[in-house]
């Protein structure tokens, strides 16, 4: 099962490690993450794919994501917060 963009993510390593995201970007062995509040769309994560897991089978629109609007990291904060009910212990 592979990550795809607009996917929700949770990381395993790292001082991101348990905190879900929003994949903005797949290149390669590569993910960029977005949370909406520390990782804006303007300054995303790079993150290595093996160090990401699929947390959640309902992703956020990708089409949100090109517009590139800052009420967009508003959206990712109440999404992900949404989400975070059904990632059991995996998020601050």
């Amino acid at each position: 099962m592979s990550i795809i963009r607009g996917d929700v993510v949770v990381s395993t390593a790292g001082k991101e490690k348990n905190q879900i995201f929003v994949v903005a970007k797949v290149e390669e062995n590569f993910c960029w993450l977005v949370d909406g509040k520390r990782l804006k769309l303007t300054k995303p994560k790079k993150k290595s794919l093996k160090h990401v897991q699929r947390a959640s089978k309902i992703g956020f629109d990708e089409s949100k994501l090109d517009s590139g609007q800052e009420k967009v990291n508003a959206e990712i904060r109440k999404f992900l917060k949404e989400r975070s009910l059904y990632v059991q212990g995996r998020c601050n």
